[in-house]
């Protein structure tokens, strides 16, 4: 080599190793209040322009920015309810700069005498696809339950009283990272909700159950002091009558004792309408069934209530224990006619049932948990034992006129259940100053299912006898010990990865007289990997691709073939036969700001489902549930955010294809067909005097190779105003106003073509008040439930 080509490769070596030198990098692990990691979205900026530099989203609160070429540049840190923060970094001749642990603060909507104009998007894009909607200051705010909140947030779909994922199906629900039933759900002031999190890919940390996760996290506090709210919600709607809630919460906090209680009553009416047609039309076994089912239910006392203690051992561990419970009382009735068409001719059959039902629900909670260092580490122990307890005693009135005879029929239906639920689980979190976070535990799961129904029948107001046929007992017991590792960590400064893997051994037995008698045992081992990569571009875009297996085990009462009686041909029963479904997903997607554009399949196993069968008579027909042999679904979904002083609009688009297989129960196929799935929210703020809220979506019809559903919709409206000083908040709120979010679709089922229309109380004018009082100060109570999960399938 000549000498001037060694001495140009000197000095490009040297040009090189300077040019890195004058690089550096910037991280930090970002927490709340309670020192606990959340998400953030990262802005570096340049000085003075503010131009961006770098951006990206961090999901678990550890942010890291590489290839820095400014000596001075600007850091600013939001996150959902906390503060921006904004942060100088001078590189001082640095190659890697650690802050350690920032402490983000809750957002104060006042600072001194200046007041904050204007309100967060509704939505914002987190990383691997999950998605925050800030609840606080938002008109979702002034939803009456819950259960209303999540109804009317983006993405989110109830069917028949369960919450699920758009592009994703059915989903569990969380409490502050843990699961809860939906009866703890229902008790939630929404006023001490901050945030709601939908996490469409949950890592190898979460249960193996569901397909997404519904994360509701609370309002933080930590300042000593009391504080608390009441909430009094009316609501009326023609089709139902009236509904009051009435829903008050208490924080207090001295030295290291931090309390807490809260109670919620719900009274009132609550309405269900499902008409059916049943159609054989073969000449040799002709039926034409037209069946209206009138669930007419009085809520005489549905009270949920909670209470906990928090003593904190020192500022980074902590020891609670808590208790959960429910009461529900109901009344009224329900009410059937069937039009009955056959063979030997017409017949009309009426039924009424005066329902008298009964539950008690506990659950009590003892944690410890204690954070090892500043980065994040920690160590999780929590055991928890719940105990739900039924008892349901109908009376049934049957009406018969076939041809010039009449028939009169008593029946008496009483049903006893008890469900005993235990679980333990320890947690434990290592978090690396390079920004990489290993996830390691453990948990055993143990539920006892029994149950006992007798049915009685008295024939033209003879005596009451005992029906063999109808009446049944039932045990069922289920042990499941899991053990799970995940670790999320970067490749290089702008490529995020995690991987994880699940393992649980399920052994289960059951046994129960219906039906000639059965015993079911078996025992099995899963395991469930999940893996997301995502990269981001110096532009502010992120890619990412994730992959998400997990399992579906049927509810306790879904295995149990014990009767519900509907009318004299119909019958409600659960299936011993169950398998748990398994899923794979599939998932891809771009992100830039607050534009989210994902794609995903999703494959699942012996997919649950459920249909009317024949019964053992040749005009009765049981619901229950059912195992297909497997689903291919796809779909892609695009949402935009968008922010003006006045207006701020969060629109969300899904298109999904769903084939469902069935190779055992004879359904007739239909070619699949697109469902659309569109929601917009739109907040108007008038003048800051008060808001305006116009929310509504739509699912279009669709075909899912077996089932076919048809379209429906909403249209809600609200009005919020703050007063005396905004501790006091009014609103009024016409859910549903055309009342067009009805359940109905068709099927074909052993020779049986099936039509069903399900109409809910959903339309309704509410008014709401929500007033809070004590110091404003902030009170943090932990309280992480372990057995949830199982406690969900007891439902």
């Amino acid at each position: 080599m000549k000498l001037s080509g060694i001495i140009f490769s000197i000095l490009f070596l040297t040009t090189q190793i300077a040019i890195a030198q004058s690089r550096y990098s910037v991280s930090g692990n970002v927490v709340d209040a309670n020192r606990q990691r959340v998400a953030v979205y990262a802005r570096l900026l340049a000085l003075p322009d503010s131009a961006l530099l770098q951006g990206a989203p961090f999901e678990d609160g550890r942010i890291t920015f590489g290839d820095i070429d400014r000596e001075t540049v600007a850091l600013r840190l939001s996150s959902i309810g906390l503060s921006d923060t904004l942060i100088v970094i001078r590189r001082n001749n640095r190659t890697q700069i650690d802050f350690g642990t920032i402490l983000l603060r809750e957002h104060v909507q006042a600072l001194a005498d200046v007041t904050v104009r204007g309100h967060a998007p509704l939505v914002r894009q987190g990383a691997n696809g999950t998605m925050e909607i800030p609840i606080t200051g938002s008109i979702l705010a002034g939803s009456t339950s819950t259960t209303e909140l999540l109804g009317r947030s983006p993405g989110i779909i109830f069917t028949e009283g369960r919450a699920g994922v758009a592009g994703r199906g059915e989903a569990l629900i969380f409490l502050n990272g843990r699961a809860i039933t939906y009866e703890q759900m229902a008790a939630i002031p929404v006023s001490r909700i901050a945030r709601v999190e939908v996490i469409p890919n949950p890592s190898a940390r979460y249960d193996a159950e569901g397909k997404a996760v519904i994360n509701i996290i609370t309002k933080q506090n930590v300042d000593g002091g009391m504080t608390g709210s009441v909430t009094q919600q009316y609501a009326y709607t023609q089709f139902a009558g009236s509904e009051l809630n009435t829903l008050a919460d208490l924080q207090y906090m001295r030295n290291k004792l931090a309390l807490q209680a809260n109670y919620a009553l719900q009274t009132g009416n609550s309405r269900e309408v499902l008409h059916t047609t049943r159609t054989r039309p073969s000449p040799t076994e002709y039926l034409h069934s037209d069946l209206t089912t009138d669930w007419q239910r009085k809520l005489r006392n549905y009270s949920n209530f909670g209470a906990g203690a928090q003593w904190n051992l020192s500022t980074n561990s902590y020891i609670s224990l808590s208790y959960k419970g429910n009461l529900n009382s109901l009344g009224g009735s329900q009410n059937s006619s069937n039009a009955l068409t056959d063979m030997k001719g017409s017949s009309f059959y009426q039924s009424r049932v005066a329902k008298d039902e009964k539950r008690w629900n506990h659950a009590v909670t003892l944690n410890f948990q204690h954070t090892l260092d500043t980065l994040g580490s920690a160590l999780f122990i929590g055991t928890q034992y719940a105990r739900f307890k039924t008892d349901q005693h109908d009376r049934i009135a049957e009406n018969s006129v076939t041809g010039d005879s009449t028939g009169l029929r008593n029946l008496l239906n009483d049903v006893l259940v008890r469900i005993r639920i235990s679980s333990t689980q320890l947690d434990y979190t290592k978090a690396f100053r390079h920004g990489g976070k290993l996830e390691t535990g453990a948990k055993f799961s143990y539920a006892d299912n029994g149950s006992g129904t007798d049915f009685m029948v008295s024939t033209e107001d003879g005596p009451f006898l005992p029906n063999p046929g109808l009446s049944s007992n039932f045990r069922y017991d289920e042990k499941v010990p899991a053990a799970y590792l995940n670790y999320q960590g970067s490749l290089r400064n702008d490529i995020r990865f995690g991987a994880g893997v699940r393992g649980e051994y399920t052994h289960y037995s059951l046994n129960t007289t219906a039906r000639g008698g059965q015993v079911i045992g078996d025992r099995y081992f899963n395991v469930f990997p999940n893996l997301f990569i995502s990269k981001n571009f110096p532009n502010g875009v992120q890619s990412r691709i994730s992959y998400v297996s997990k399992i579906t085990r049927p509810r306790y009462q879904a295995l149990n073939p014990f009767v519900i009686y509907q009318d004299p041909f119909t019958t409600i029963e659960g299936n011993p036969n169950l398998q748990p479904e398994k899923v794979h997903t599939f998932e891809t997607g771009l992100q830039y700001k607050q534009i989210d554009v994902r794609a995903g399949y999703t494959y699942t196993k012996d997919r649950l489902s459920g249909a009317a069968l024949r019964g053992s008579s040749p005009n009765s027909y049981i619901l229950k549930g059912i195992n297909l042999a497997r689903e291919h679904s796809l779909f892609i979904t695009a949402s935009a955010t968008f922010n003006i002083a006045w207006w701020s609009t969060t629109n969300t688009v899904t298109v999904s294809r769903n084939k469902l297989i069935d190779t055992e129960y004879g359904f007739a196929t239909v070619k699949p067909r697109p469902q659309l799935y569109a929601y917009t929210s739109n907040t108007f703020d008038v003048n800051h005097i008060f808001k305006i809220q116009l929310m509504a979506w739509y699912l279009s019809e669709r075909s899912q190779g077996l089932y076919s559903d048809f379209s429906r919709s909403t249209v809600t409206l609200g009005i919020e105003k703050d007063f005396l000083k905004n501790a006091l908040k009014v609103r009024l709120t016409a859910n549903d106003i055309f009342h067009q979010s009805h359940v109905h679709g068709k099927y074909s089922v052993g020779a049986t073509h099936i039509y069903y229309h399900r109409t809910y109380s959903t339309a309704f004018f509410g008014l709401g008040a929500v007033y809070r009082f004590g110091r404003s100060g902030k009170i943090t109570f932990n309280s992480k439930s372990t057995g949830e999960t199982e406690q969900n399938r007891a439902r």
